[in-house]
């Protein structure tokens, strides 16, 4: 896609659109307009609160801590949290903090997992520890995560508790993912269970505070939390797929980094279920394995390939949509409306989406 294309896309689709994959023409009704624009405002002023919120007072920490930020995004979290403020009182200057907080936190973790996974690119741009340091992307990581966690507490101890236990979460999941399942745990339910941590949790966090700091029902709770979990898993099941594409321009990162660090992905460990029992699976597999710790990226490249047009890779999409039609049954308690429609059709962009 060329820029001009891009832009004509987002004016099409809206802020809300480029952050959620929804095209805002589904919203006709007057007041489903009224909800849009206000998910767009509140959207703004998140936009505004980072930038402030990413100066430090020093040179080097304000270069590193919006290094990131200032390389894009979609600020899907953000988006998530004034949607669901929207079955409360709607956008107001807490929720507008929370949904800050919660990208914060992503940004944050981003500087660590590319760290941990020796990543090259993040969002098309060389990562932190390449340009800098491990230490300073570690320590840029560490500073966003402290902000975020001021901003939480000037909304209260309910709130505080909440960032705690995602950020608990977010660190097992990683604690996890680095040491392997355990013996005898069988390596894809331990694989789901480590995105549930790493990007199902912060997911959550993001629906759950729109909810909390717009007054919302606490009947709607489950329904978000569950829908966050599930959706968070299909999401990054479905970047397991983007990881061995071979669109390095739009995805923002080199095909098969993931593969590259041995960081386990679903159509990698699938592929390994199945070299019990098939030979060419097993012979994919160490082929991965022997070409992605040597210097030819061309026989790399070529094993990334075989390993797309594998079945496991279609395995790894439908198993993504059975968590995203799981996250949508989530949703059966929310009253009908603009929230719960445009909730819906996030789960299926989510599954549709290349970068």
């Amino acid at each position: 896609m060329t820029l001009r294309q891009a832009e004509g896309s987002l004016r099409r689709r809206g802020i809300l659109g480029a952050a959620l994959g929804i095209d805002d023409r589904i919203f006709v009704a007057p007041a489903e307009r009224r909800m849009v624009r206000a998910i767009e405002a509140g959207l703004e002023q998140v936009e505004e609160g980072l930038a402030a919120e990413l100066r430090f007072g020093d040179g080097l920490a304000d270069t590193t801590a919006r290094y990131l930020f200032e390389a894009g995004g979609k600020r899907v979290r953000p988006a998530l949290t004034l949607l669901t403020a929207q079955l409360g009182e709607g956008v107001n200057p807490a929720v507008v903090r929370s949904a800050q907080a919660v990208e914060l936190t992503h940004l944050a973790s981003l500087y660590h997992d590319d760290v941990m996974d020796e990543a090259d690119l993040r969002r098309g741009v060389p990562t932190a520890h390449r340009v800098w340091s491990n230490s300073v992307a570690i320590l840029t990581g560490d500073l966003l995560f402290a902000r975020a966690s001021a901003i939480i507490s000037s909304l209260g101890d309910r709130a505080l508790e909440l960032q705690a236990r995602t950020f608990e979460r977010l660190v097992l999941g990683q604690l996890h993912e680095t040491v392997g399942p355990a013996d005898g745990q069988d390596p894809v339910d331990h694989y789901l269970s480590v995105l549930a941590d790493k990007t199902g949790s912060l997911i959550t966090l993001a629906g759950l505070v729109g909810l909390i700091f717009s007054e919302a029902p606490e009947r709607y709770y489950p329904a978000i939390s569950a829908f966050g979990e599930r959706i968070g898993v299909a999401f990054q099941l479905i970047d397991d797929v983007i990881d061995i594409t071979d669109a390095a321009e739009t995805t923002g990162k080199a095909p098969g980094t993931d593969l590259r660090a041995d960081v386990p992905t679903l159509p990698m460990l699938l592929l390994r279920r199945a070299a019990d029992d098939d030979a060419d699976a097993r012979a994919l597999a160490e082929r991965i394995g022997s070409t992605a710790a040597a210097a030819d990226d061309a026989a790399f490249l070529a094993a990334v390939a075989q390993l797309r047009a594998h079945d496991v890779s279609a395995a790894t999409i439908a198993e993504a949509r059975r968590w995203a039609a799981e996250a949508v049954a989530a949703l059966e308690p929310l009253p009908a409306g603009p929230v719960k429609r445009a909730l819906t059709e996030f789960a299926a962009r989510v599954v549709e989406r290349e970068a």
